[in-house]
């Protein structure tokens, strides 16, 4: 015996790897030290221009939407979400990251799909200026179905102390807005499959009702990534804090990062709610309050600002072609447990 006949093929996965190379090193800066393949990955700081750093840490997966994409056989985008369910969780605290480490572990590397996942984290360190400085490709016999895997990664940033946001300088009268997101993103996919192929046995690859493509292209839409609109923001205006809109909705995010004695006020009617989540509301028959507690519902980023900044940031939200709308407010919490109220939730969805 020997560990290949036991199912695992280390020079195929050595070999994959190799063959990528190129390809990962495109998401290499001149801080990056090591090369792939080593035990570790290294990364200079010397050039960050940071008078105190402080270094910001994440790890995320992208959750069930692994199984559509196992169905549809479709992994080109899968790659991109995992990227930025973890840049976009760095880029709360007004870090800039830097680098990220992936994970992909399945029962027999099957290359072409391995491949396909790849580039797109790939295309996702890319968009998010972050280097892929390491990973893991683990075959694991007998651990996954046939061709399903599993992905994560982690990844670290990078702030100065001193410009940390975290919003503890959130007042009463700051303003909302809210950045579009493009779908789903990877949250609530657990009961996106219940709704539309458990429950309703919807053809995948059919347009369904309002949308304008197939329901499959519509579920694997890659989450949106918001590190180049947050940093430039950053640089210009005073932003007091900040939330990606992931599990848990609008509901549980907004108060992570709100004061002890402010609250959120968000007008449900201040943007259109894109039709994916009309089409689940309507098909799965869910309480408005649980898609808001589960879904992002078309908003996929939020930023708390002052009164006086609203205006200027649409126009360069605009300007660099995300869409960006003004939610809501911040007032005082007296009363009230709650520290987010939902005005028009209920007629959101028609």
């Amino acid at each position: 015996m020997d560990y290949k006949s036991a199912g695992v093929n280390i020079e195929k996965a050595d070999n994959f790897i190799k063959g990528m190379k190129n390809q990962i090193k495109e998401t290499f800066k001149a801080e990056v030290l090591s090369d792939i393949g080593g035990f570790s990955g290294f990364f200079d700081l010397s050039n960050e221009s940071c008078n105190n750093p402080v270094l910001v840490s994440s790890v995320d997966g992208v959750g069930t939407k692994l199984k559509l994409a196992f169905l549809s056989e479709k992994y080109s985008t899968i790659g991109i979400d995992l990227v930025a369910m973890v840049v976009n969780d760095i880029i709360v605290t007004g870090a800039k990251p830097l680098f990220l480490l992936d994970y992909f572990a399945t029962g027999k590397l099957e290359e072409p799909v391995a491949r396909q996942v790849l580039t797109g984290i790939i295309e996702g360190c890319k968009e998010a200026q972050c280097a892929l400085i390491g990973g893991e490709t683990a075959e694991m016999p007998g651990f996954y179905p046939d061709k399903e895997f599993d992905l994560a990664a982690f990844g670290v940033g990078i702030v100065d102390k001193e410009k940390i946001i975290d919003g503890s300088t959130i007042g009463k009268n700051n303003k909302i807005i809210g950045i579009a997101s493009s779908g789903a993103h990877s949250n609530g996919y657990s009961l996106l499959r219940k709704v539309f192929i458990e429950s309703n046995n919807f053809n995948i690859n059919e347009p369904l009702d309002t949308l304008n493509k197939s329901l499959i292209e519509e579920l694997l839409t890659p989450t949106q990534i918001y590190v180049k609109l947050v940093l430039h923001l950053i640089k210009n205006f005073q932003i007091n804090g900040m939330a990606h809109i992931t599990g848990g909705g609008f509901i549980e995010n907004i108060p992570r990062v709100l004061p002890e004695r402010t609250k959120a006020i968000i007008d449900c009617q201040t943007w259109e709610v894109p039709d994916i989540f009309k089409l689940t509301q309507k098909y799965g028959q869910i309480d408005e309050e649980e898609m808001f507690r589960t879904f992002n519902n078309g908003i996929g980023f939020i930023l708390i600002v002052p009164e006086n900044s609203v205006d200027d940031m649409l126009t360069i939200i605009d300007t660099l072609e995300y869409k960006g709308f003004l939610i809501g407010e911040i007032i005082e919490r007296k009363e009230s447990k709650e520290k987010i109220e939902l005005l028009n939730y209920k007629s959101a969805f028609k």
